[in-house]
């Protein structure tokens, strides 16, 4: 079951490697990851996707807890919360018909033209990850799908839960 877990820590060097450490060593696969400072510059934030059933998710969240740079872990997947990811996709674009089609299937997605040459588009997309994939299997039997750049996971949770000190 796929899970997105978000965690406050110190903003301190090599605090993001322990995270990633801790995963590695107890061969947890870590599907997307995003830090930023929080509007704290001291707190970063990192939004974690990987996969697990309840128990490997409990032994995740409790072995991140005993990391001194870690301040709260909070599975946004156990209650309402809003996910969004960015992708920019690279694609041929070397016919007016193929332009057209791009633009008609960007315009479905509410995706962005960024980016155009006389042979290619660049699109920017915003949405869930499976909004994102759906995007690139509806222009696929139209075009070649060049580049793709994605993100990951970003998340908060719904109403008035938040994941502060």
């Amino acid at each position: 079951m796929r899970r997105i877990l978000s965690i406050l820590l110190e903003n301190e060097p090599g605090a993001l490697s322990r995270i990633v450490g801790l995963f590695s060593q107890r061969g947890y696969n870590i599907e997307t990851l995003t830090v930023a400072p929080t509007e704290d510059e001291s707190l970063s934030r990192i939004t974690i996707t990987t996969i697990g059933d309840d128990r490997v998710i409990e032994q995740i969240t409790k072995q991140v807890n005993k990391l001194i740079d870690v301040l709260k872990v909070s599975d946004l997947t156990e209650g309402e919360h809003i996910e969004r990811e960015l992708m920019l996709v690279k694609l041929r674009a070397s016919s007016a018909k193929v332009r057209d089609e791009i633009k008609r299937t960007a315009d479905i997605f509410r995706g962005q033209i960024v980016d155009v040459t006389p042979n290619t588009y660049v699109v920017q997309l915003i949405g869930t990850s499976d909004k994102l994939d759906a995007f690139i299997e509806a222009v696929k039997p139209e075009t070649e799908v060049m580049e793709t750049s994605r993100t990951g996971v970003t998340g908060l949770a719904r109403g008035e839960k938040a994941l502060r000190i």
